[in-house]
């Protein structure tokens, strides 16, 4: 079922296994608000139904802002996240290496400043991700 349907978001939940799929947006420095926006009305979102496992697909993400402001996006990301009931979050990688690099820093920035209060995993693909969620 289709929760949310814009230019930036889709939020897709399946209730039968409690996972909202998530393609992950790209980021330009002329959306950022909007972008930040969306996440925060994903994160209601996830309040909301009380979802409890949440794949975030990065494969297609382009990034046009530079390290300190996708780090700090992570940062607010994560610590919004870890104000619901999230056990689980999966990540499928971005195709471009580079970028996945990026977002394991961040991740482990997240991770360091205690911001993480769900198990991250990161998947090649999205059945593998699925697979992981409904264990």
């Amino acid at each position: 079922m289709i929760l949310l349907q814009n230019s930036i978001l889709r939020l897709e939940y399946e209730p039968a296994t409690d996972i909202l799929q998530v393609r992950y947006p790209d980021l330009q420095r002329y959306h950022l608000s909007e972008i930040k926006h969306s996440l925060q009305v994903m994160v209601q979102t996830i309040r909301n139904y009380d979802v409890r496992k949440l794949l975030l697909d990065a494969r297609t993400t382009s990034i046009e802002i530079d390290d300190e402001e996708n780090r700090q996006l992570t940062l607010d990301l994560a610590a919004m996240l870890s104000q619901t009931r999230l056990v689980k979050v999966a990540r499928v990688q971005p195709f471009d290496p580079e970028h996945e690099a990026r977002a394991q820093r961040n991740i482990e920035a997240a991770r360091k400043a205690g911001a993480l209060s769900y198990e991250v995993a990161t998947f090649t693909t999205p059945a593998a991700a699925l697979d992981w969620l409904k264990e």
